[in-house]
C-alpha cells in the first residue's frame, strides 16, 4: 500500500476508503467557438471522461482518499461535425502535495494540440493495454499512466517506471492509426517524444532531479527552509550538464514549464550571489521564462 506517512499531519478525516481510484480529475471542456445550439453531448462528454479517470483504477498500489492524484483536463473544442467528431486541444496539468503545508506543487502542465476523436452521445468509454480501441480512452489512458508515473518518480526514485511502460504501451498500439500526437514524425513535441524522453535511460537523471528537487527540496521546506533551498539550488547545474547533452528536450521543457514560477519563488529568498548564479544558469537552459528569471537579478 502507498504510504505517505507525512502527509498525516495535512489531512484530518474520519473513516475513509483504503482502496479508492488513483485520481481526483478535474475536466472542464470549453467550446466557445462551436455555434450549434444543442451541447448536451459536450456536457455528457465531459462526465463520461471524468468517470472515466476517476472511477477506473490506473495503479497496482490502493489509495486513500487524501492520496489520490490532483489533476485537470481543460479541453477547449475548435470543431465540432455536429456529430461525432471534435478537433481540440487540451491542458493538462497534475500536482502533488508538500509535506508540512497546503501547497501542491505542479508537475505536469502541458499543451496537446492534437486532442482529436470520435464520440457520441450516449457512447461508453473502452480501454484496453492490449489493443486500441478508440482515441478518446487512448489519450485519457495516457495521460492517467503518465501522471501517475511522475507522482510516483517524485516519492521514489525511478518509481514510475511501470506507469511509463504502460503509456509507451499505448503509444505503440497507436501507430497505425489515423490519429495526431502519436508518431515520432508528427511532431518534435507530442505524446510520442514525452514518453520515450520519460522511458529513455539516457534521461534518467532527469527523473532523479524530479525525486531530489521534491522530496530533499520542496517536502524539507517547512522544517529546514535554508538546507531545503541548497539542496534546490545544487540540481541547477545538473540541469544544465543535461540541457548541454539533450539541448532541447522535451522532458527538460516539461520540467521548467512546469517549476519556473516555483523555482523563483524558492530562490528569490536566496542570498544576492546565489540569485545571480542561478539566473545565470536558468536563462541559459530554460530560455523561454528568462522574463521570469529576470526578477533574480534585483
Amino acid at each position: 500500500m502507498r504510504k505517505y506517512t507525512y502527509l498525516l499531519n495535512l489531512f484530518v478525516f474520519g473513516l475513509v476508503s483504503a482502496s479508492a481510484q488513483d485520481l481526483n480529475a478535474r475536466v472542464q471542456i470549453l467550446s466557445p467557438k462551436i455555434q450549434i445550439t444543442n451541447k448536451r453531448a459536450i456536457d455528457e462528454l465531459e462526465i463520461t471522461m471524468r468517470d472515466f479517470l476517476n472511477n477506473r483504477k490506473w495503479s497496482t498500489d490502493n489509495y486513500k482518499t487524501q492520496e489520490r492524484i490532483d489533476c485537470s483536463f481543460i479541453l477547449n473544442i475548435t470543431s465540432w461535425d455536429g456529430s461525432s467528431n471534435f478537433k481540440a486541444e487540451a491542458q493538462i496539468q497534475s500536482s502533488r502535495p508538500i509535506y508540512g503545508s497546503t501547497y501542491g506543487s505542479t508537475i505536469l502542465n502541458l499543451s496537446d494540440k492534437d486532442f482529436n476523436f470520435s464520440y457520441f452521445e450516449g457512447q461508453p468509454l473502452e480501454f484496453s493495454d492490449q489493443i486500441f480501441m478508440n482515441n478518446l480512452s487512448a489519450i485519457l489512458a495516457y495521460y492517467a499512466y503518465t501522471i501517475i508515473g511522475l507522482d510516483y518518480d517524485s516519492f521514489s526514485k525511478l518509481g514510475g517506471t511501470p506507469y511509463y511502460i504502460k503509456a509507451r504501451n499505448i503509444v505503440d498500439n497507436a501507430q497505425n492509426t489515423p490519429f495526431a500526437g502519436w508518431k515520432a514524425f508528427d511532431d518534435l513535441r507530442n505524446r510520442y517524444w514525452l514518453i520515450e524522453n520519460l522511458n529513455n535511460k539516457s534521461y534518467t537523471p532527469v527523473r532523479e532531479i524530479l525525486y531530489e528537487y521534491h522530496r530533499n527540496g520542496l517536502d524539507l521546506m517547512a522544517e529546514n527552509s535554508l538546507k531545503a533551498r541548497k539542496q534546490i539550488l545544487s540540481l541547477l547545474p545538473d540541469f544544465q550538464k543535461i540541457e548541454k547533452q539533450k539541448q532541447g528536450s522535451m522532458l527538460n521543457q516539461m520540467f521548467f514549464t512546469a517549476k519556473a514560477t516555483e523555482l523563483i519563488n524558492v530562490i528569490e529568498q536566496a542570498n544576492p550571489q546565489e540569485k545571480l548564479k542561478a539566473f545565470s544558469i536558468l536563462s541559459e537552459i530554460d530560455p523561454a521564462n528568462i522574463g521570469k528569471y529576470e526578477m533574480l537579478k534585483n
